[in-house]
């Protein structure tokens, strides 16, 4: 299973000088739920944007065209097809957390989207990438709790390829 999981406000920004720009523990509960002990695929920029930090109890790839970047912890690709045939000898879920440019890549291989909706706009300068919704289904939909922790209404959604 290749799946992307990702956060958007209601304009569709996903990040802000290379972070997100809103804090949502309910998010960052689903996130950490659902990549434990799997892979999560990211970019450079993403990965710089979490502290050059691998998250723990996961494989961490990271794609750069640079060839001499290295991180700890991290296992650094240089191409989406070095990836895929890396991705295709392993049995686990993978999934694609961004930023942009990487989802634009995999866009064609992905079976399943994870994305958390906030209903808010925030400053932003990283937007996700054009979703063709006919090309997809939306099989399930849950309201977040909105509590003095999680300030934002938001909604969990899963939407499986056609």
């Amino acid at each position: 299973m290749i799946a992307f999981l990702w956060a958007e406000d209601r304009n569709g920004v996903i990040g802000h000088n290379g972070i997100l720009p809103w804090r949502l523990p309910n998010d960052m509960k689903f996130f950490k739920q659902m990549t434990t002990n799997q892979v999560v695929v990211m970019g450079r920029k993403t990965f710089e944007g979490m502290g050059k930090k691998a998250l723990p109890n996961r494989m961490n790839i990271v794609i750069t065209s640079d060839p001499s970047y290295e991180a700890e912890g991290v296992e650094v690709m240089h191409n989406h097809q070095a990836v895929m045939d890396f991705i295709n000898k392993i049995d686990k879920d993978i999934f694609i957390i961004g930023g942009a440019i990487v989802f634009a890549s995999f866009i064609k291989e992905v079976n399943l989207l994870y994305r958390t909706v906030i209903d808010e706009s925030f400053a932003g300068d990283t937007y996700m990438i054009p979703i063709d919704w006919e090309q997809w289904e939306l099989i399930e939909a849950t309201e977040g709790k909105v509590d003095e922790q999680n300030i934002y209404f938001h909604r969990f959604e899963t939407y499986a390829r056609k």
